[in-house]
C-alpha cells in the first residue's frame, strides 16, 4: 500500500483533530465554566415574589460559582416574556430563569397560541421555595376575618372586586373558587405582577387579592394590608395567627405554589449539575432559610428534575380543571 503524501496526510490529521475538538466541545465548555457573569432571568417585575427569591439565590451563588450572578427582570405574559428570553439566549449555561411553577402548569392553558412548549423547551432544575397564596385586603375593608369578608361581599352584590397578579393564574382561579364555594359574586381584575396589584389594594381601588407571602407579609406586618386566610396545608410561620382555608371550612381552596430554577434541556449536563449542586448549598444556609421563612415561604424540597417534571404534569391537569370550571377562555 502506498504511503500517503505529506499534504494529504496533514489534511487528514487536521480533519481528525477538528472532529476530536468538536466531540470534546461540550466537556471543554463545562470544564471552563463559568468564565463570565451568569444571568438569572425573572419573568416578573422587581419587588415581586420570584424577584425576591432570585436576588437571594444570586447573592448566594456568586461566591460559590466565582462569577457575578445578575438578576434580569423580563416581566409580562405570566412569565412568557422571561421564558422567551431564556430560549432566545445561547444555551451555554450562562442564562437561567427563576419563576413560578405556573410557567409550566398554567401558561399552556392561558396562552392559546404560544409557540413555546413548556414541557419540552424548559426544564426545572431545582425547587427553591414553596408556599400557599394569602387572601389579603385593603385596610379600609370593614372585616377582620374570612367570615366577615364573605358577609361583606354578600351585603354588596356586584360591587366587590379582587385582584390577581395575572389573568388565568392561581391567584385568579382561587378567587373564583371562593366565589363558587361561598356563593359570592366578586369581580376579577387582572394585573401584570404583584407590585402594581398590591398598590391598588392598599389604595382601596381593589378590595381583595390572592397574593404570595413574600410580597404581602411585609405589608401585612406594616399594617398596609389585612390578611384573612392562607391556601396552604399549614399556617405560615411568618403569620401564625392567620388560619388556613381548610381550618375555616374550605379545604378545596388553595394549592402549594413553588418557585424554581429553570434551564433548557440542551445546556451541558455537567453545567446543569454544578448549578443545581450550588443552588442546593445556598438553600441549606441558615440565613437563607430564615429569610424565606420571614417572607412566609418554606425552602423547596430537594426533588430531582425528573420528579419536578412529574409534579408539574399533575399540577397542569388540576389547573386545567380549575380554568374549565370558571369558563376561562385562553387569550
Amino acid at each position: 500500500m502506498q504511503l500517503l503524501t505529506n499534504p494529504l496526510r496533514r489534511a487528514m490529521l487536521g480533519t481528525l483533530a477538528a472532529a476530536s475538538l468538536l466531540a470534546m466541545a461540550p466537556t471543554a465548555l463545562a470544564q471552563g465554566w463559568p468564565s463570565k457573569p451568569i444571568r438569572l432571568v425573572v419573568g416578573a417585575p422587581a419587588g415581586g415574589t420570584a424577584d425576591t427569591v432570585a436576588r437571594t439565590l444570586a447573592e448566594g451563588l456568586t461566591p460559590l460559582l466565582g462569577q457575578p450572578v445578575i438578576v434580569d427582570n423580563k416581566a409580562g405574559g405570566m412569565g412568557a416574556i422571561g421564558t422567551q428570553d431564556l430560549l432566545q439566549s445561547p444555551h451555554d449555561g450562562y442564562t437561567f430563569m427563576v419563576g413560578v411553577n405556573g410557567l409550566v402548569s398554567e401558561i399552556p392553558h392561558v396562552v392559546a397560541k404560544s409557540r413555546i412548549d413548556m414541557f419540552k423547551d424548559v426544564k426545572p432544575l431545582a425547587q427553591l421555595t414553596q408556599t400557599g397564596l394569602l387572601l389579603v385586603g385593603t385596610p379600609s375593608l370593614p372585616a377582620s376575618n374570612l367570615q366577615e369578608v364573605i358577609a361583606y361581599v354578600k351585603a354588596h352584590p356586584g360591587k366587590v372586586n379582587y385582584a390577581s397578579y395575572s389573568t388565568g393564574s392561581m391567584s385568579h382561579t382561587m378567587g373564583q373558587e371562593l366565589n363558587k364555594l361561598a356563593g359570592l359574586d366578586m369581580t376579577h381584575v387582572g394585573y401584570k405582577g404583584s407590585p402594581p396589584a398590591l398598590q391598588d389594594v392598599m389604595g382601596g381601588h381593589v378590595a381583595l387579592m390572592f397574593d404570595g407571602p413574600a410580597t404581602s407579609v411585609p405589608l401585612i406586618k406594616a399594617g398596609k394590608l389585612k390578611a384573612f386566610a392562607v391556601g396552604a396545608p399549614k399556617r405560615l410561620a411568618a403569620l401564625p395567627d392567620v388560619p388556613t382555608f381548610a381550618e375555616l371550612g374550605y379545604p378545596k381552596i388553595g394549592d402549594l405554589a413553588w418557585i424554581g430554577l429553570w434551564t433548557t434541556p440542551d445546556v451541558p449536563a455537567d453545567v446543569q449539575a454544578k448549578v443545581r449542586e450550588a443552588t442546593l448549598k445556598v438553600l441549606q444556609q441558615p440565613k437563607v432559610i430564615e429569610r424565606f421563612r420571614e417572607q412566609g415561604q418554606d425552602i423547596g424540597l430537594p426533588l430531582t428534575p425528573e420528579e419536578l417534571s412529574k409534579s408539574l404534569l399533575a399540577a397542569s391537569d388540576r389547573h386545567a380543571a380549575n380554568l374549565k370550571a370558571i369558563g376561562f377562555q385562553p387569550e
